[in-house]
């Protein structure tokens, strides 16, 4: 994964300390590179024996028991790159495979490929949205602000109602179109459904989130205290990430399979390489588009004090009491 010329163009970043990214996160363009390294498809295929050892690594350089500086730098990358991609931030919890952020591209353009080729019956969109509300609602979960404790009763709810909500758009949308719509318009409503149940499936997976409130820091990593609006924003920041991600592939994809169903060849197989090749154009997109998804705000999202004055009065008092400033900045994980 990580060759001579890429090690070269990594020196100019200190490894010496394994908390810190490779490449500056202030940017889109070092948050991009970093999400693309982190997202890599192919993390997916290493063992569980694999993903220990670069724990164990980088475990030990963190608590001083090993000098990274006597590590091998290519090692060191690879063991830091496997324990970002598996390993959940803030628990420190081997995440489930399904859920890590490096199996969205082969987990994304096999599930959106269906949604895109098997729309045109109720039973195609009940079937599969609720098979892609099922991923959604495990990627959600895996990738929460874990701090944040849910019960098996909230999960379940919050898995129902995401679910039912993308199945009623789906077929809302598509009863609605039928009617009034031409039958390429109908190509979108995978689309929409998966975009309005985004705007559900996430704030209810990660309701304990906006309930409880999610951990703030100062600059310095200490806890300082809770906001429920750091959630509220971080839950945002997150829900446009996803839709951005999933935009591109599934609003391009239909102008290119219309095109190419006026074509001969494509028209006497089309019942072999519609959903095929509408996986693989979705693939290609997602490829690109997880990681800037991914990169448009920082994983480490910030509020100010003045915010919290104006969103969220009570732990503003709280943190003016410990003598904050009004224009400090906080810091929290805003989850993925």
């Amino acid at each position: 994964f990580i060759n001579q010329q890429q090690i070269q163009r990594i020196r100019m970043h200190s490894i010496t300390d394994v908390n810190k990214p490779l490449w500056d996160q202030s940017t889109f363009w070092g948050r991009l590179r970093h999400f693309a390294w982190l997202t890599d498809p192919r993390s997916v295929f290493a063992s569980r024996a694999k993903l220990e050892a670069s724990r164990d690594l980088i475990l030990a350089c963190r608590s001083g028991a090993v000098d990274p500086r006597t590590v091998p730098e290519a090692e060191l990358i690879r063991a830091k790159q496997l324990f970002e991609s598996a390993y959940h931030p803030d628990s420190g919890e081997l995440q489930n495979l399904v859920g890590r952020m490096s199996f969205q591209v082969p987990g994304g353009m096999a599930l959106t490929g269906a949604l895109m080729a098997f729309y045109r019956t109720t039973a195609q969109v009940v079937f599969w949205q609720w098979v892609n509300q099922s991923f959604n609602a495990l990627v959600n979960y895996t990738n929460r602000n874990a701090n944040s404790g849910i019960t098996s009763q909230q999960l379940m709810i919050a898995y129902t109602s995401a679910t039912g909500s993308a199945i009623a758009v789906s077929l809302g949308l598509k009863a609605f179109l039928a009617k009034r719509a031409p039958p390429f318009a109908q190509r979108f409503v995978p689309f929409v459904a998966v975009a309005a149940a985004n705007l559900v499936n996430l704030p209810l997976m990660r309701q304990a989130e906006l309930l409880q409130g999610v951990q703030v820091k100062d600059e310095n990593g200490n806890q300082v205290g809770t906001s429920r609006y750091a959630a509220c924003k971080g839950i945002g920041q997150v829900v446009t990430s996803r839709i951005t991600i999933a935009a591109p592939g599934m609003l391009v994809t239909p102008f290119i399979m219309d095109r190419l169903e006026t074509a001969r060849w494509f028209a006497r197989r089309r019942a072999v390489l519609d959903a095929p090749l509408q996986t693989l154009f979705i693939g290609s997109f997602l490829l690109f588009m997880v990681p800037t998804g991914c990169a448009i705000f920082p994983q480490n999202s910030s509020v100010s004090l003045q915010q919290l004055k104006r969103f969220d009065e009570p732990e503003y008092a709280k943190l003016k009491a410990k003598g904050y400033s009004d224009g400090q900045k906080l810091y929290f994980n805003k989850g993925l």
